[in-house]
């Protein structure tokens, strides 16, 4: 275990300060010069030049910081640890959007932990995630099957997001389609067996296109997360799950009935667990796992709506104890 650590930490050096070098250079932000550096790495470790920048001293100089950085000696999930510490420190230099930041690898971890035990009796799977983001949470989840054929599919309209999931994609040699465009538009892709997503929180800002969800705000705009939801179900195959990271206390607001009752004419939602507090820096950031599975010849209602709070990690044996009950809940309740 101390090996990888180390394997991660001696490469996330010299990358980084190949970023600085970069950043100097160019005149430009952290993480430009962060998405120039990975694809100069990913291109037989050839340094890019235009425009006479970087100059060919400085090109030289990171050639040979290059040569030193040893990503195959990775594993895929070192590698997506690796670009995630990278694109973290990006973070703590420059202001991000709440909805640019990557889900925490606890969640995936747990996300991943169900999507397992609900493919159980499955042998090849596709997944779906239609806030791809940096692709963190959809890697994350895939790493973590190892019995199954599996294929992803990502999607998200941040050019600079996709930029880094096309990175992460292309480094871990992970099987994931990527595609730059607005998810609540029409949709190239076949449905799937799973949707999981980190929704956007928000408003929508196309009140026309909303007005063809079902989840739409009879006045002014409508909530993001509520049709992506109802496009997930869309695009799910039937008896299929959706794995969504929520706002706390979501169905608590006014606005929910209309998503509520889609839920139940389209499938059933199973679950829903608060995540542990120790998360989040404040109550308003705290989230949920909301699952819904959409209705078919062997999907029914759970005997059972699994709701409650998930232990914090840090607390061993409650955490186990709760991941006991969510096999026992699985095996006991849901079928595919």
């Amino acid at each position: 275990m101390m090996q990888n650590i180390e394997k991660i930490q001696a490469n996330y050096e010299k990358i980084e300060k190949a970023i600085l070098m970069l950043q100097s250079e160019l005149e430009s932000e952290y993480l430009d010069a962060l998405i120039e550096t990975m694809d100069n790495l990913l291109d037989d470790k050839k340094v890019h030049v235009e425009n006479g920048k970087p100059t060919e001293k400085v090109a030289k100089e990171l050639e040979q910081l290059y040569v030193e950085v040893s990503l195959e000696e990775l594993t895929a999930e070192q590698k997506r640890q690796l670009l995630q510490l990278l694109i973290l420190k990006s973070y703590s230099v420059e202001k991000i959007q709440a909805n640019h930041q990557m889900t925490p690898d606890t969640i995936g971890i747990l996300v991943s932990y169900l999507i397992q035990k609900f493919a159980q009796n499955k042998n090849k799977i596709e997944i779906l995630d239609l806030g791809v983001g940096t692709a963190n949470l959809l890697s994350t989840v895939m790493n973590r099957i190892h019995d199954k054929e599996v294929h992803g599919y990502g999607v998200d309209n941040d050019d600079t997001l996709l930029a880094l999931a096309s990175i992460s994609t292309e480094l871990q040699q992970s099987n994931i389609e990527l595609y730059h465009q607005d998810a609540l538009d029409d949709l190239m892709i076949p449905d799937v067996d799973f949707v999981v997503s980190d929704l956007p929180v928000g408003y929508y800002p196309l009140d026309e296109r909303a007005q063809q969800f079902e989840t739409h705000n009879e006045k002014g705009h409508s909530f993001a997360h509520y049709l992506l939801i109802e496009r997930a179900m869309q695009k799910l195959k039937e008896d299929g799950l959706g794995v969504f990271v929520v706002p706390k206390g979501m169905f608590e607001k006014e606005n929910a009935m209309n998503l509520l009752k889609y839920i139940q004419k389209q499938g059933h939602l199973q679950s829903l667990l608060n995540l542990p507090t120790d998360l989040f820096s404040n109550k308003n950031s705290m989230k949920s796992i909301l699952v819904i599975q959409k209705k078919g010849p062997k999907a029914k209602q759970a005997k059972e709506v699994l709701v409650g709070e998930i232990p914090s990690f840090k607390q061993r044996k409650e955490f186990s104890d709760f991941l006991t009950e969510i096999d026992r809940w699985v095996n006991s309740s849901i079928k595919l």
